[in-house]
């Protein structure tokens, strides 16, 4: 790692009010960036001016330039935070930031640029009076050139910050939009949150960079863009493993795209667990003469989809993901050091998991290069709660940011998948937004895009297609996802009424599930996790170990993601503290966790399925119904139903969810018989297609073949292939039902599936 020229002992920074920092009192003193980092460069976290500004009056009063903050704040903490020495965790519409700036000798006569990591959500910057420029955007880097504008000795930085969490304008991902947290939303962060620093550049320096790896040719392709004159130019791409260079390639310097292939000789590929990292070296040269140098690294990994499976290097992972919100109890959004965000990962690990969903938030880079160092997979998301997706000006607002996280960390082998919206409803302001963020695609076309993470999956294309089920009972938890185990298709998901979102073949996985609340670990203050707390370590451990067994058996499910590594404020169900001391020995959890999973040891076959029975979904069925209890054998076929009326399915009351109403039924109970013809062997699948609302017991030639309690909200595969095989018969058969309905909506409907296995 190397130091910022601050921390080699160059002069202290003052400005009148503001403390001089020791060099060794700097917060976050790391390189923000090693995928970009160059060796000139001045770090400014430590100790700011500052000032809120809730009239947001501040430049009327002019805070802009020359005038003093009511008080000072740690960069690069948010003011909500302890470590900021602010611990205001009341809203603040707007909010100021000074200090000054003193350009160390070895970086004068160069290039300068101002970066800032992450600004909350709208930031000005102005350097000696002179505005720099704004950027919308409270998760994204930005940077300007200050060459021009730095003086010798002192200069005055100001910053402000406009944040407004509640306007529905702007992402906030679990960012509480009440003034106290609750529920699944946390204390907010405003402005700064991230390094904030300038570097010295070359008169002509690389802007950006996009190296895409290609296994298969064992050779990464490198896209280098210049700023400045690049007549006379080249630019150098120098890869290096285990300290010595393995491979270069040169091209002419060019504005857009200095396109470099370099291949690896004996390439070494990055993998899960495994991971591989080549150094790289990029310079912008002249004559032989160094123009400009930056150093990054890479990874030789490959991700395809074929089919249901989603592959890494050719292989099948099953990803053993933990649901990661990236909150720390002092720090608010920001790591108190670079060590815990490592640690993080490495507590993940103990437990068994090899990746997590980074949730509802872009990560600090530092995280993500952990990741890559650690072999640790992520998906890559972003905070979209907080914004009006109805307002289009918010959703332009929203797509932009993306794009510019996109670009920020598409360069890091770790991120394995895009998914830019979390549990959207079916709205076509919705369909809308999931559309234009298929834009996803065209700024990284190597990585799968999952369009929405559970509930209403709009766009067809989805490379990737999930669930959120948080049901705690291992048996009736599993039994949703049976049908899909066996057949590898129909699976799960959170609402079926909707057919944009029907599933298509793509990998599947139930990327949120579990989050139990473990009583005794979490008894202190007001608390909540999902469903019923278990009682005991041993109790967690088994529905734990129920809840994800059901999953690692699915040979069609290539993954999940576990609620949550951490306790975060009230939401208290997470596998660690929310100080990161362990509820209970990890290792209890990795060996439930690591165990081989269905999808990596077996090789699933999708059955086709066809109707055998239809039901009212898909075409008017005539079925023979009574409202008023039959006598005994009212279920068995030769039994007398002439009397019974005849009715078109499904039977129910109108607005019932996913209901087809045929016949109206508004009583308690109702009893229902349908004949149909079967001809051939028994197939291999038999499934039962029922949408009830509420109890049901359903019968085949008088023989129960289920008995379902509750209600759906939608049609439901039901395996009943076992309860059948010696009841079907050639010929006539008999499909008998009856529904019980208590309160609320009610609808029964019924019919049979059949598929067979090659």
């Amino acid at each position: 790692m190397r130091a910022s020229v601050m921390a080699l002992g160059l002069p202290a920074l003052m400005l009148a009010g503001v403390p001089a920092l020791a060099q060794g009192a700097v917060p976050r003193p790391e390189h923000p960036r090693p995928d970009l980092e160059r060796d000139a460069w001045l770090n400014l976290n430590g100790t700011w001016q500052f000032e809120i500004d809730n009239d947001e009056t501040g430049e009327q009063r002019g805070l802009r330039s020359g005038t003093d903050l009511a008080g000072t704040i740690v960069v690069p903490f948010c003011p909500e935070s302890a470590l900021s020495g602010v611990a205001n965790t009341d809203f603040m519409n707007r909010v100021w930031y000074r200090r000054g700036i003193a350009i160390p000798e070895a970086m004068r006569g160069q290039r300068l640029l101002l970066h800032f990591g992450a600004v909350d959500f709208q930031a000005k910057v102005w350097l000696n009076g002179m505005l720099l420029g704004e950027h919308k955007g409270g998760y994204t880097p930005f940077a300007f050139e200050i060459t021009d504008g730095v003086v010798d000795g002192n200069n005055e930085l100001v910053v402000s910050a406009t944040d407004h969490t509640r306007s529905g304008m702007q992402p906030a991902g679990k960012q509480c939009f009440e003034r106290e947290s609750f529920g699944c939303v946390y204390t907010r962060t405003t402005g700064i949150w991230q390094t904030v620093w300038v570097e010295a550049v070359g008169s002509s320096y690389v802007r950006g960079l996009v190296v895409t790896p290609d296994v298969d040719g064992g050779r990464f392709i490198i896209a280098a863009g210049v700023d400045g004159p690049t007549d006379g130019l080249t630019v150098r791409a120098a890869l290096s493993a285990d300290g010595r260079t393995v491979a270069e390639a040169t091209a002419p310097a060019s504005s857009r795209a200095s396109t470099l292939v370099v291949s690896v000789p004996e390439p070494r590929l990055w993998q899960p667990g495994d991971p591989f990292l080549y150094g790289l070296t990029l310079t912008v040269e002249r004559d032989g003469g160094t123009v400009d140098l930056v150093r990054s690294y890479c990874g030789l990994r490959k991700i395809e989809i074929q089919g249901y499976r989603f592959l890494i290097n050719g292989k099948r992972v099953f990803q053993r993901l933990v649901l990661d919100q990236g909150f720390y109890p002092e720090g608010i959004y920001t790591a108190p050091t670079d060590d815990a965000l490592r640690g993080d990962i490495e507590l993940s690990i103990a437990a068994g998991f090899n990746g997590a969903r980074l949730h509802q938030k872009v990560f600090d880079p530092r995280f993500l290069y952990w990741a890559d160092k650690l072999g640790y997979i992520v998906w890559g998301e972003f905070p979209d709660w907080g914004v009006n997706r109805d307002n289009l000006t918010a959703l332009s607002e929203l797509v932009s940011e993306w794009h510019e996280a996109v670009v920020r960390d598409r360069n890091h082998p770790s991120i394995i998948g895009w998914c830019p919206l979390n549990e959207t409803g079916g709205s076509e302001e919705t369909a809308i937004a999931q559309r234009l963020l298929e834009v996803t695609r065209a700024v990284d076309p190597t990585r799968p895009l999952l369009d929405t993470s559970g509930y209403v999956h709009l766009s067809p294309s989805t490379d990737v297609y999930d669930c959120h089920n948080y049901d705690q009972d291992p048996a009736s938890f599993r039994a949703l996802f049976e049908v899909f185990k066996l057949t590898g298709t129909r699976p799960w998901n959170n609402s079926t009424s909707d057919p944009r979102g029907a599933y298509r073949g793509q990998p599947y996985f139930v990327s949120e599930y579990g989050g139990t609340r473990l009583t005794p670990a979490t008894a202190e203050g007001a608390s909540w996790g999902y469903g019923s707390d278990a009682s005991t370590v041993d109790d967690f451990l088994a529905r734990y170990k129920g809840l994800t067994d059901a999953l690692l058996d699915n040979q069609f499910m290539f993954g999940f993601a576990y609620t949550q590594l951490t306790d975060v404020e009230q939401e208290q169900n997470g596998v660690y503290f929310y100080d990161r001391r362990p509820k209970y020995d990890p290792a209890l959890l990795r060996a439930i966790n690591s165990r081989p999973a269905a999808y990596e040891t077996g090789e699933g076959t999708v059955v086709a399925l066809k109707t055998l029975l239809p039901n009212a979904r898909t075409e008017r069925c005539l079925w023979r119904y009574a409202l008023d209890a039959p006598p005994e054998g009212w279920a068995v076929p030769g039994f007398d139903d002439s009397a019974w009326t005849q009715g078109t399915g499904g039977f129910g009351s109108q607005g019932t969810p996913g209901s087809f109403i045929g016949t109206e039924w508004m009583t308690k109970d109702i009893w229902l018989r349908r004949e149909f013809e079967f001809r051939g062997a028994v197939p291999d699948v038999v499934l039962l297609e029922i949408h009830h609302d509420e109890d049901v017991e359903v019968y085949l030639n008088g023989f129960e073949i289920t008995h379902l309690a509750g209600f759906t909200t939608d049609y439901a595969l039901i395996d009943v292939g076992r309860a059948i095989r010696d009841v079907l018969r050639p010929g006539r058969n008999l499909l008998a039902v009856h529904c019980h309905q208590e309160v609320g909506g009610q609808y029964i409907d019924a019919g049979l599936v059949v598929g067979a296995t090659p």
